[in-house]
């Protein structure tokens, strides 16, 4: 049988090609992972912690203050004082995924929506959404008490402490709370309202940029060279740039709703948090809210309209750091790829 001399070389080259890309892929998806989930956590903590601190002076709008507060707690406490409860978020994420499997197995409840949708399906797929959040809810509140606890005073945790603090906090035992301490089901309503507007907007905001980005994207070009390297840029990073984009609008638009919804959740855990005004010292949580309508008309009045955005510093911080880990990561497979 003939051979062409060289084909073999050319199916080499497009086998390496064919493996850089998928290469490239993953590592472009895992570095946006990497991003999202860990590197972004100590903003997450300091932001929580400004959220529930009623005490604070400095409000932390402006991500230089948050960055210096930040930089003092890690010096008094070490570097893990701000990747704290890192685990048990990945357990609350973990608890609303499985309980959304499991209610759409068993209920004609729809997990995802065809290109066909209609009212009908829409309202049971927020219904699905909205019973995931209260399952997790007691498992979302013992996540929030590990991420906002000081570290000066507390044991370290294992991973599944907050599954056992969860079942506790249902069941009315384990840590003993005070009398402040809300029921659960009053922070159903604000938990729901929370989750399922979170959803919203970030399924909104994701699938209009991301028609906006393929819109303005050049037609399909060979997966071959360069034009082939930039082709494999332009199938994944709309992606997630429109996933960064959403999760940025959602985070900032509901940035008050989520302060009041955190107070609600500590309140009465006695948890005692670091002092976000300097980073040095701690602070006992004794907040007295009746609910959700209470809390709100107590932070306008005693902190003013500016008490619902203490700490969005640290979302400037966040999303900056993110869009920089995805611009630099695009900068480097953009060059592997065209080097290839």
């Amino acid at each position: 049988m003939l051979q062409v001399p060289g084909s073999e070389d050319i199916q080499s080259a497009a086998g390496s090609s064919e493996q850089l890309n998928r290469f490239a892929g993953f590592g472009i998806g895992l570095a946006s992972l990497f991003t999202e989930n860990v590197l972004a956590h100590p903003c997450i903590v300091f932001r929580r912690q400004c959220q529930v601190n009623y005490h604070a002076r400095n409000y932390h709008l402006s991500p230089f203050t948050a960055i210096s507060v930040m930089y003092n707690v890690t010096k008094t406490q070490g570097p893990k004082a701000l990747w704290k409860g890192m685990g048990s978020t990945f357990v609350v994420q973990g608890v609303t995924l499985g309980t959304e499997g499991l209610i759409s197995e068993c209920s004609p409840l729809p997990r995802e929506l065809s290109h066909k949708w209609n009212p009908k399906q829409v309202i049971g797929h927020l219904v699905l959404k909205g019973l995931s959040y209260v399952v997790a809810m007691p498992f979302y509140s013992a996540s929030l008490i590990e991420t906002v606890q000081s570290e000066i005073i507390r044991d370290n945790p294992g991973i599944l402490d907050c599954v056992k603090e969860g079942v506790g906090r249902v069941m009315g035992m384990g840590i003993p709370h005070s009398k402040r301490l809300l029921p659960l089901w009053s922070l159903v309503f604000p938990t729901v309202l929370h989750g399922v507007l979170h959803y919203v907007i970030s399924s909104s905001v994701q699938k209009a940029v991301l028609f906006l980005l393929r819109r303005k994207s050049p037609p399909g070009q060979p997966a071959d060279g360069p034009s082939g390297a930039q082709s494999v840029l332009d199938a994944y990073f709309p992606e997630l740039m429109a996933s960064f984009a959403a999760s940025l609008c959602a985070d900032v638009l509901l940035f008050p709703l989520e302060t009041v919804l955190h107070r609600l959740h500590i309140q009465g855990t006695r948890t005692i948090i670091d002092n976000t005004d300097l980073g040095f010292e701690v602070l006992p949580i004794n907040t007295q809210y009746e609910g959700m309508r209470d809390c709100i008309s107590v932070i306008h009045k005693e902190e003013g309209s500016l008490g619902f955005y203490k700490g969005f510093g640290s979302i400037v911080v966040q999303y900056t750091l993110h869009a920089a880990v995805l611009q630099i990561t695009k900068m480097i497979y953009s060059t592997l790829l065209q080097n290839a």
